[in-house]
Formats: structure tokens, sequence, C-alpha cells
């Protein structure tokens, strides 16, 4: 988390010195932006589940097969 904070203040921070300076950010459309937002979302949560499915205690019937 900490490096989206940092990368996220990098980015203020280049578009104030553009803004005071009357450059235009050559940054894509909003549109683009909410895409790109969107697919990041969509790999942390297949990272989540898969890191959760591992991490899922054995089923009962799996525990009784090891016992015997």
């Amino acid at each position: 988390m900490k490096v989206y904070l940092i990368s996220m203040g990098a980015g203020v921070l280049i578009g104030m010195v553009y803004a005071l300076l009357k450059v235009r950010s050559p940054a894509p459309p909003a549109i683009a932006l909410i895409g790109l937002l969107g697919m990041l979302a969509g790999e942390q949560i297949i990272t989540q589940m898969v890191r959760h499915a591992a991490a899922a205690p054995a089923s009962r019937s799996d525990r009784t097969s090891l016992q015997r």
C-alpha cells in the first residue's frame, strides 16, 4: 500500500508542476485511466483469491482419508 501512496504523491506533485508551467499533461483520457484501474483491480482480485485458496484448511473428507 505504501508504494501506491508514494506513486500517487509523485503523480500529484508532477501534476502541480505541469500546472505551474502551464504545460498540458501527456496523460491519456479519463476513460483509459478507468480501464487501467479496472485491470489493476482484476489482477488484485485474482491474486487474493489464489492466496485464499492456498491458505484454506483441508476439508473434512481430506482429513479422514489421511487418518486411514
